[in-house]
């Protein structure tokens, strides 16, 4: 049963990797990198910034700091727990695919810590602005979506790693934005 879902994996990494062409590659090299999202972070502080008052931004962003740091260290402990390796350094996958990037990243790759860290503030952050921008929740997802579709293209991660990855930090968005919520209901019944 695993066998038959891990070689289903393979083929549909095969699949999706392959159809990627050269015309593509930089546009989603640029959006796979973390760092080229720097504006796109400020302008959601930014709206965040608006809807909350400025004690209550700090603990927002130590929140989220903690959300970031909790998907990341999760991530790593499946990395090291399961030991899949990443496609790049996978027998009869590496010959055939496309690494578009001059490396795939570390060794193991179950599951995509750039799909848990991007779905986890998709979640949080359009859980909590859903009340003053309608849209903000499914846009948020998509680009999570797409960051996750990113890391098939360049050749970093299986769909499987992909999309446990965007499970993961879908929950533990949800997760760190209802703690969120009761700190700030905590602070909130102390100011009265």
């Amino acid at each position: 049963m695993i066998e038959q879902l891990i070689e289903y994996d393979q083929e549909l990494f095969i699949y999706l990797n392959g159809m990627g062409n050269v015309f593509w590659d930089a546009f989603w090299l640029t959006y796979t990198a973390k760092l080229h999202w720097i504006p796109f972070y400020a302008l959601l502080g930014y709206l965040m910034y608006k809807k909350l008052d400025s004690k209550m931004f700090v603990l927002t962003l130590v929140t989220i700091a903690l959300m970031i740091t909790f998907t990341d260290q999760v991530t790593n402990l499946f990395k090291d727990g399961f030991m899949r390796l990443r496609p790049c350094y996978e027998d009869g996958v590496a010959e055939v695919m496309r690494l578009v990037r001059k490396t795939c990243g570390g060794r193991y790759g179950y599951f995509s810590g750039h799909a848990s860290n991007s779905m986890g503030l998709a979640f949080f952050v359009g859980l909590m602005l859903r009340s003053k921008y309608k849209y903000m929740l499914p846009i948020l997802i998509v680009w999570a979506a797409l960051m996750g579709y990113s890391r098939i293209y360049v050749g970093a991660h299986y769909p499987l790693d992909v999309l446990s990855g965007m499970l993961f930090g879908g929950v533990s968005g949800f997760m760190f934005y209802k703690l969120d919520k009761y700190i700030q209901s905590r602070f909130q019944t102390k100011k009265l």
